[in-house]
């Protein structure tokens, strides 16, 4: 099995084999809350416009996203675990964009198959490599608005890397480090509003699900359904 971590958007225009979409902070942390709290699936979209529009023909979806951070004009929802850890999406559709994760998905276009990442369902993507036994595998770190590299990102793909060659990682060292690098901002209380602290500890439970959230194709757009393992 051959093993490469990529980064931001040309990574995911790289991928190759089976690709691993990587956002620990937050798009796919949230996207596991969501999808374990009852969703049916999740519609990720790299455009607003394309969102909005989806919400126009579609009134009982929900618009879910963050630009810079910040939820959407309009949006029933951010981009915060926290904000949604207790609600009941029982049989809803979801509609996500984000800055860097859905950006990701939407450019992993030569993958022959595509999954999520992130750290609270990471043993469970490992798990179903391991299932899959693909050639090759392409885990994609998307960074901060996928522009430029962040240490979560980095870390759950080499953290996934471990699991799949049978290697040791003390992970929650690396977590507690991120506290102070690109996890730092989770705890500014002048960020609250936008990066609540909770979220950093939502979005580091090591392997709190699991299951995977499988990319599929569905006249004609994305949508993401989960895989129980």
């Amino acid at each position: 099995m051959d093993i490469e971590i990529l980064h931001l958007i040309e990574g995911a225009r790289q991928s190759r084999g089976l690709a691993v979409i990587i956002d620990v902070f937050r798009a796919f942390t949230v996207e596991c809350f969501v999808m374990n709290n009852g969703a049916e699936s999740i519609i990720p979209t790299a455009s607003k416009e394309l969102a909005y529009s989806l919400k126009t023909q579609n009134n009982d979806f929900i618009l879910m996203g963050e630009r810079h951070g910040k939820i959407l004009q309009g949006f029933d929802y951010g981009n915060s675990p926290a904000q949604l850890e207790n609600v009941n999406f029982s049989g809803k559709t979801i509609i996500h964009t984000t800055s860097a994760g859905t950006q990701g998905l939407d450019n992993a276009v030569n993958a022959d198959e595509v999954i999520t990442g992130s750290l609270v369902n990471a043993k469970a993507a490992a798990e179903y490599i391991k299932k899959k036994q693909p050639q090759k595998v392409s885990l994609v770190c998307m960074g901060l608005e996928a522009l430029s590299e962040s240490e979560e990102d980095t870390l759950c793909a080499e953290y996934i890397k471990s699991l799949l060659e049978g290697k040791s990682m003390d992970v929650q060292k690396e977590i507690e480090s991120l506290k102070n690098t690109s996890g730092a901002k989770f705890f500014n209380k002048d960020l609250q509003d936008v990066f609540p602290e909770k979220d950093f500890y939502l979005s580091t439970q090591i392997n709190r699900f699991d299951f995977v959230l499988r990319l599929r194709k569905e006249n004609g757009l994305n949508r993401i359904v989960k895989i129980p393992l």
